[in-house]
């Protein structure tokens, strides 16, 4: 498999842990704070982008959803709602995410219909052909392996089966792109660390977003992965992309 950039991005530059287990205590730390922050520096824009995310899969109007990196469980829940699937699956490294996703589950009665597991991206523990569709809301940067999670991806979903992914991109207008980078560089890490404790998170992000390969290089990675149809369309100015491939 190729290493790409922001596959060796990592929260801790001295730790010895692999960026697997970086993420994983990471998100363990900023759990507790995750959906506020989420709100408050996307001044709820992110709420919207996962809607247009999932209305790409109304055409497959898919039974069998998987949601990778699911963190606390918004996409998950919103596609119960959204899409109605027979069954999601939820799967994250973090338990401390995933912790605050069960409750949310449970308060809204969706313990039927999803189900939160621990795994990570590189070894899906499910069948080839399982799921008809997968999403992936701001995780694919996290991934340790990018075209080892998306081959793993392809593998457990369906033929004809949809990935989707909803990942942060960088605005290429240069007025946008300037204030964009001030904002991502002072007032993310200091919001960050004030909320949650912990500036490094939000420095990791930057630092990630900078360094994904995005856009058409995004496509192509899937292309090469062995998705088809594959396309990706900028929302919000730039700041954030949808990356759609069929199986």
């Amino acid at each position: 498999m190729t290493e790409f950039a922001h596959d060796t991005v990592v929260p801790n530059k001295g730790s010895t842990q692999s960026k697997k287990e970086q993420v994983a205590g990471m998100f363990d730390d900023i759990a507790f704070r995750y959906d506020f922050l989420n709100r408050f520096l996307s001044a709820g824009l992110d709420i919207s982008w996962r809607k247009k995310a999932l209305d790409k899969l109304k055409t497959i109007r898919p039974k069998y959803l998987l949601d990778m990196a699911t963190g606390t469980g918004d996409v998950a829940i919103m596609a119960a709602k959204r899409l109605q699937p027979q069954k999601i699956t939820g799967v994250d490294i973090s338990d401390g995410m995933l912790s605050v996703a069960r409750q949310k589950v449970e308060k809204l009665n969706l313990s039927n219909t999803i189900e939160l597991l621990n795994g990570d991206s590189e070894t899906i523990n499910f069948p080839d052909a399982t799921f008809d569709a997968v999403t992936v809301a701001f995780g694919v940067r996290n991934f340790q392996d990018l075209q080892k999670g998306l081959a793993e991806i392809y593998r457990v979903l369906r033929p004809g089966g949809r990935l989707v992914v909803l990942e942060f991109s960088k605005p290429k207008a240069p007025f946008v792109k300037f204030f964009y980078n001030l904002y991502m560089k002072t007032v993310t890490p200091r919001v960050g660390k004030f909320v949650s404790k912990n500036a490094t998170a939000y420095s990791y992000l930057d630092e990630s977003i900078r360094k994904f390969p995005e856009g058409k290089d995004f496509l192509q990675i899937m292309k090469q992965t062995g998705y088809i149809n594959s396309e990706f369309k900028p929302l919000s100015l730039g700041i954030c992309s949808i990356y759609c491939g069929d199986k």
